[in-house]
């Protein structure tokens, strides 16, 4: 009678223990996401061999502790990582134990400049440049990103935009997974945002900078701002834009996308964009979306 007792006391802490498998492409963030789950409140670990995964969370599960959270960094540093992980992650996943894998990706530019930034060395460059090591990592990690509960895209996030959204995101086991809106405004004249992934032209807008008394400000101020909105064809804009992204974006969430890059453009980048730019994260902050808003050539002449 004690032996069952006992065993149904250790599967129950299986459930209540939230186990989450960071892992993902180097120069990813993972030491960022690994750090922001610790000042929540999660027990972690970086770099523990697969193989001695099932021991640790027996463990922690079996334990009288109140460690209720776990997170631990696995990826192929660790060389038994990659003939082993599926079968040891299925197998626990089986007994039930609430695994969840985040993988963590960004763009061949990102990690390249990340790279750059840090003087560090790819795992797998071996004798050859960056750009052959991050496309060999990318190959012999596909089949893991296809098994995750859930893949971040970080190329457009500094470190601390990181971390607020890992945060909130695991703060709470009922929080909603929202898809991050990173919202830019550009001048054509500089280049279109290489990061974006819908781009929209208001050059169609009449142009303050062609008014003499609002040239020299910009989309922030409230009578360039006025301006812009007083039209009939910005009304009309945003209104049917508003439609398009009440459409687009839930079926973005349904894909599995953590975040979506938004450009606005407009000649100089300084008036239109900006104005329509802001609205548009006004809406979306209305929507309760968590909004990124950049504003890159603001300040150009």
């Amino acid at each position: 009678m004690r032996i069952t007792i006992y065993v149904l006391r250790i599967n129950k802490s299986m459930k209540d223990l939230r186990v989450v498998i960071i892992t993902g492409l180097s120069g990813s963030g993972k030491s960022t996401v690994l750090r922001s789950l610790e000042d929540i409140g999660f027990f972690c670990v970086d770099n523990l061999p697969v193989v001695l995964l099932p021991k640790f969370l027996e463990i922690q599960a079996g334990s009288s502790s109140e460690i209720s959270k776990v997170a631990l960094v696995m990826d192929l540093r660790e060389k038994s990582f990659l003939g082993k992980y599926t079968k040891i992650f299925s197998r626990l996943k089986e007994k039930g134990y609430g695994i969840e894998i985040l993988f963590l990706d960004a763009s061949d530019d990102a990690l390249l400049r990340r790279f750059s930034e840090t003087r560090r060395v790819h795992p797998l460059s071996e004798m050859g440049t960056v750009m052959d090591g991050v496309n060999l990592e990318r190959e012999k990690l596909s089949a893991l990103k296809e098994m995750a509960d859930k893949v971040i895209e970080t190329s457009s996030y500094n470190v601390h935009q990181l971390k607020e959204f890992i945060q909130k995101y695991y703060l709470s086991p009922f929080t909603v997974k929202r898809l991050v809106i990173n919202l830019t405004s550009f001048g054509y004249r500089y280049g279109l945002p290489p990061d974006a992934d819908i781009v929209l032209d208001v050059r169609f807008l009449p142009n303050p900078y062609f008014v003499e008394d609002l040239k020299n400000f910009n989309g922030n101020n409230n009578k360039v701002k006025n301006y812009v909105l007083g039209w009939k064809e910005s009304k009309t804009f945003l209104r049917r834009l508003f439609r398009l992204m009440e459409y687009l974006m839930p079926l973005y969430e349904k894909e599995g996308k953590a975040n979506i890059n938004i450009a606005l453009g407009c000649t100089g980048g300084k008036h239109r964009s900006v104005v329509m730019l802001n609205r548009l994260g006004k809406y979306f902050s209305g929507k309760d979306y968590p909004v990124n808003i950049k504003h890159r050539d603001i300040e150009r002449s």
